[in-house]
């Protein structure tokens, strides 16, 4: 599956009449950083941070990057804060298919086809799936038709009722994994759309209990460093641990937003099945 465009750009704003001041004791207060400290971390005074806060100093655009680095500001947001401030946005927001993205796109889709016979896939910022290889594939067997019309979404293909959920054996486990890295994701992004699709897929219902709490351990050791999904699949049971990679440091919303998911088989049955199905 190749990476497919994730939708329009969507064009920063900012309250007309609030300015940056409010926005930035917003990002404060929600990361509990206190003005001494923010101030010491940009070689400021708090005093300065205070009347930045209040609207009584307007900060320079360095300032408000420097401050929104420490705060650890998604970049989407920190041209947000450039806008309040009175200033252009400086980070730009290239669509996946332009020119400009061929190199990065080939990067992506080599990397997760390298991944196979092993699930790999990559999303943005609200789970939309924007590639995925065969091994994916392979887990989407029985998924009903309209769970697959682009956009694709993995949270909801994942926790529908009509997706993965009545095949994932630790599926009150997995869901609630999901469902606290979506409220970390929220508290970082506070992104409109993807608390509308935590509470989406939070109202889907949940079994009183897994469908696997019974089974036996797979033999052998099995050391549980990581929680695995597992899966049914043509009448066995796969386990996978995922793993999560970004870009580091992006200077383009898009990039900053991407992010690729893969599953590495968390037992040597699970390997062993891949390799012969996806060889």
């Amino acid at each position: 599956m190749s990476i497919v465009p994730s939708g329009p750009a969507a064009v920063p704003t900012a309250p007309a009449d609030a300015g940056v001041g409010p926005l930035l004791r917003g990002w404060r207060e929600q990361r509990r950083v206190s003005q001494l400290e923010l101030a010491l971390r940009a070689g400021s005074s708090a005093r300065h941070i205070s009347f930045i806060e209040t609207g009584r100093s307007r900060p320079s655009e360095e300032m408000v990057l420097r401050l929104a680095g420490h705060l650890d500001v998604p970049v989407r947001e920190r041209n947000e804060l450039l806008l309040a401030a009175g200033y252009a946005p400086r980070y730009t927001e290239t669509p996946l298919d332009d020119p400009s993205m061929d190199a990065l796109r080939e990067g992506v889709e080599r990397l997760i086809q390298g991944y196979e016979p092993y699930p790999a896939l990559v999303v943005n910022a609200t789970y939309d799936v924007l590639a995925a290889n065969r091994g994916i594939a392979l887990l989407l067997d029985g998924v009903t038709d309209r769970l697959l019309v682009p956009p694709l979404n993995a949270i909801r293909l994942t926790l529908h009722p009509e997706g993965l959920a009545p095949r994932i054996r630790n599926l009150r486990t997995w869901r609630d994994h999901l469902l606290a890295q979506m409220d970390r994701q929220i508290a970082l992004r506070r992104s409109a759309p993807l608390r509308a699709l935590y509470e989406e897929v939070a109202a889907f219902p949940v079994p009183d209990r897994d469908a696997g709490a019974d089974d036996d351990e797979p033999p052998g050791p099995t050391p549980l460093f990581a929680l695995p999904m597992r899966i049914e699949h043509e009448g066995r049971v796969l386990s996978f641990i995922s793993s999560i990679s970004t870009f580091n440091t992006p200077m383009d919303v898009t990039v900053s937003e991407l992010a690729v998911e893969t599953f590495l088989p968390a037992d040597p049955a699970t390997g062993k099945y891949l390799h012969t199905l996806l060889s």
